[in-house]
């Protein structure tokens, strides 16, 4: 079958086995996969990295049909369905992480392998393209149901490409309000209040902590100053940018007692000084993806038109336009999410 390799931190299209569905599997064929920023994170890890990340198939955020029901399979779905899941299938050694694991090729392939028990039917005729930004809006359901927000708090969203909007989509369905979003993109700016931002900062000619701050009402003092009555802190920044810097930044911009909760994903190493942090008694809460549960709620959001991720899809291409895609994607003003459509 034909797919596109990520190898030594370039991208080909060549001709490659394909894949056999095991115990519990089915053969599926992509139908529609997005585009991840840990895509190009892991590209660029490849060409630094090139003899410790071998060549693999990306392509992580998917909606397939399923072709073949593999042995032991339970027909849970006919074949024809399209379906869209969490990307893990279980190899010989235990669940791994489908279009990031050289054994299990993703979405920018003609061919891919899912486990049956976690499939999710598509609803309501709903878009492929739609239906394959369900893993994105779940790692922002995540995120936010990690907060554990209360009434009053004030977020202040760093960032909004995808995941910066699934976090406004989810913070907006909360009831958090009100929302502030930051990113020096005009397109994402635009993007975020149509996601349900109330206020959007450009950080080249605003200071985003400090309009946030004038949303957020009296800081609060640090420990030995608290006293009985006051309110309880209601400041929490979401950082969907995950660039190096940023946590200092965080540290030094953010009032006592915030929570910050870091979505984006920083591949590199990353410093600050923790004093900082402990003077201010800071939290600092790391998320990865989402639930199952999170997951089947994201894909019924999109379903029931609670959260319109067909808007997110800005453009889509063929396995031999996905190199170009790639370069795209590296400028924030051109797009928001391309699917690859094998």
């Amino acid at each position: 079958m034909r797919a596109v390799v990520a190898r030594t931190g370039s991208l080909a299209v060549e001709d490659v086995v394909e894949p056999e569905a095991g115990a519990g599997q089915v053969l599926a064929r992509p139908v529609a996969t997005g585009i991840c920023g840990s895509d190009l994170h892991t590209l660029d890890a490849q060409a630094d990295n090139p003899d410790e990340l071998p060549a693999m198939v990306f392509g992580h955020e998917f909606c397939s049909e399923i072709l073949e029901l593999g042995p032991g399979t339970e027909g849970r779905f006919p074949v024809g369905t399209l379906v869209c899941s969490v990307p893990f299938v279980e190899g010989a050694e235990g669940p791994e992480l489908v279009g990031l694991t050289p054994n299990f090729p993703g979405g920018f392939a003609e061919r891919m392998v899912l486990q049956e028990h976690r499939l999710l039917a598509v609803p309501n005729g709903l878009a492929a393209s739609s239906a394959a930004v369900t893993e994105p809006l779940a790692v922002g359901v995540h995120a936010v149901n990690a907060a554990r927000l209360r009434p009053g708090d004030v977020p202040l969203v760093l960032g909004c490409g995808p995941v910066g909007l699934a976090v406004i989509n989810a913070l907006r369905l909360a009831g958090i309000r009100p929302i502030v979003a930051s990113d020096f993109s005009a397109t994402r700016r635009d993007r975020a209040v149509a996601a349900g931002a109330d206020v959007v900062v450009d950080p080249a000619t605003q200071d985003a902590y400090a309009t946030w701050l004038g949303h957020a009402g009296d800081p609060l003092p640090p420990s030995p100053l608290l006293v009985p009555g006051m309110p309880a802190p209601s400041t929490v920044v979401f950082d969907c940018v995950g660039a190096p810097g940023l946590m200092a930044a965080h540290i030094e911009a953010v009032p006592s007692h915030s929570r910050v909760v870091v979505v984006g994903v920083c591949a590199v190493e990353d410093s600050f000084v923790p004093v900082r942090a402990i003077e201010k008694e800071l939290t600092v809460q790391y998320v990865f993806a989402y639930t199952p549960e999170e997951f089947a709620h994201s894909l019924h959001l999109i379903g029931e038109g609670l959260v319109d991720t067909g808007s997110w899809v800005t453009a889509a291409c063929s396995l031999d336009g996905v190199a170009d895609a790639f370069a795209d994607l590296r400028h924030p003003d051109h797009h928001c999410k391309i699917v690859v459509t094998p």
